[in-house]
């Protein structure tokens, strides 16, 4: 089955599903004046026009100039996450925009607490996966572990990916941070 485009679809932000190719995760880091209101119009920007935000962080950064960094992640094809940047960009109080997702000039990092119910070889496992992992045992009792983990969001999945089978019950996660190498302030 084709799908047609209307006519007045050519250049048309509002039909850019219809684009060819492959979505891709993407992590903006977006630098906004800390004032009430901003996280409501950043969220509403995606809702209004059907994005999904998989992950959303957001902090204040310095407290003398009263800005504050969101970091959200979301998919798409190039043409939407281009509408996204450019619509972000057109906040008032947005300063700032970057792309940070799968360059190598940023670190990604996501914090991760992972409860896991098990006894005896299954109990072993998981600490020997724990220590793999580097994650720390921060709480325990005797049928259960809490266990904190730091990395990219994708050893973060694969780490509940092996905990599964030997007891997951629960995962909270923080969202992505993200900050550029080097001794440069974005």
């Amino acid at each position: 089955m084709t799908e047609t485009l209307p006519a007045d679809s050519a250049g048309s932000a509002y039909f850019l599903d219809f684009e060819t190719g492959d979505e891709r995760r993407a992590t903006f880091a977006v630098i906004v004046d800390n004032e009430p209101g901003v996280l409501h119009r950043v969220v509403g920007l995606f809702s209004a026009r059907g994005y999904n935000i998989e992950s959303l962080t957001v902090a204040e950064t310095d407290r003398a100039v009263h800005t504050s960094r969101i970091t959200i992640v979301t998919r798409g094809r190039e043409g939407v996450l281009a509408q996204i940047r450019a619509q972000l960009g057109k906040i008032v109080q947005v300063r700032a925009v970057m792309e940070v997702g799968g360059d190598a000039r940023w670190v990604e990092r996501e914090l991760a607490l992972v409860k896991v119910r098990g006894t005896g070889d299954a109990r072993v496992e998981t600490l020997r996966i724990a220590e793999i992992f580097r994650a720390r045992v921060i709480d325990t009792d005797v049928d259960s572990f809490v266990l904190e983990l730091t990395g990219a969001p994708d050893k973060i999945d694969k780490f509940e990916m092996l905990m599964r089978p030997l007891g997951l019950v629960e995962v909270s996660r923080t969202g992505v941070l993200s900050i550029a190498r080097g001794g440069e302030r974005v």
